[in-house]
């Protein structure tokens, strides 16, 4: 299964002000490389992608209660290169967790985008994330 991962595809950070944190981003060097937003049921979630020290972070708005604190990892992602024979090696490994039944495609965030989310053994979730 390894040949299908590619590396760390982003750090996704909790913020209740998602203006202020690209402006503080942006002013330690920080690039922003994509804007969007997603429904969620309590309404939009806005999203951004900043390059910053190396690394892609993806800074998450939630239009309600964020699950974690503020400054809090909620997931980490994995770059891979096929999204659906990368999710059935890791089930074939024995792994369960899936959060939903399928895949989610969002054709239009990010430049393109397929991810699927799985927890780990302490709860942490994982997202299997391939661009389009």
């Amino acid at each position: 299964m390894r040949e299908h991962f590619q590396g760390l595809g982003h750090v996704a950070v909790y913020t209740q002000d998602i203006e202020k944190s690209i402006a503080f981003y942006e002013n330690l060097g920080g690039e922003v490389r994509g804007r969007g937003a997603v429904n969620a049921p309590a309404g939009e979630k806005k999203l951004a992608l900043v390059l910053f020290g190396g690394i892609t972070l993806e800074l998450i708005q939630s239009p309600g209660a964020m699950p974690m604190g503020e400054g809090n990892v909620p997931h980490f992602a994995i770059l891979v290169d096929d999204l659906d024979a990368a999710a059935a090696e890791i089930r074939a490994a024995g792994v369960d967790g899936f959060l939903t039944p399928e895949k989610k495609v969002l054709p239009d965030l990010f430049g393109g985008l397929q991810n699927w989310f799985f927890t780990g053994p302490s709860g942490e979730q994982i997202e299997l994330l391939q661009m389009l």
